[in-house]
């Protein structure tokens, strides 16, 4: 038997040194942990369009629009075999345009505004924990695009250069 394909985009929202990060409850595949500010599975109309995709989920889940950020970037894509499926997940970050920290609700759990120092010990899904770990320790001094492959004990992380 064939896996299927599951396909997902998260976005993680900065402004400064904080991060919005939801603690997932009531969730069919995660649940009471700590992710991305929003996120979820593609549309059949975004398949070739991760960032209409994560734009469409940050409006459904928070409201916010693409005019409410400065800069949304494409940062990881993972890879994750799991329950008989191959888990793409396209991971973006980007920087709220708004001077003050908004309060945001979401209709997926409780979110939460983070220094950067906090999240390492928080409880995240596999794949997730790995993005924010690469992030913080590389990520975040760059602009690359990095692909991650899930091996069970960790993910391994390359650059996806344009060539």
């Amino acid at each position: 038997m064939n896996d299927k394909l599951r396909n997902m985009t998260s976005v993680y929202l900065l402004h400064k040194n904080k991060i919005l990060l939801l603690f997932r409850q009531g969730g069919r595949v995660v649940n009471e942990e700590w992710i991305a500010s929003a996120g979820g599975h593609f549309e059949q109309n975004e398949l070739n369009d991760a960032e209409a995709c994560v734009l469409r989920e940050l409006k459904e889940e928070i409201g916010i629009n693409k005019d409410d950020l400065k800069d949304i970037r494409l940062r990881y894509i993972t890879l994750r075999r799991k329950n008989k499926e191959i888990r793409q997940i396209y991971y973006f970050f980007a920087e709220l345009a708004s001077e003050v920290i908004p309060e945001y609700t979401s209709n997926e759990g409780q979110l939460k505004w983070f220094e950067l120092s906090e999240i390492r010990s928080l409880k995240m899904p596999f794949t997730a924990k790995f993005v924010i770990d690469h992030y913080l320790d590389t990520g975040a001094r760059d602009n690359k695009i990095y692909g991650g492959i899930a091996d069970g004990k960790e993910v391994v992380f390359t650059e996806l250069p344009e060539f």
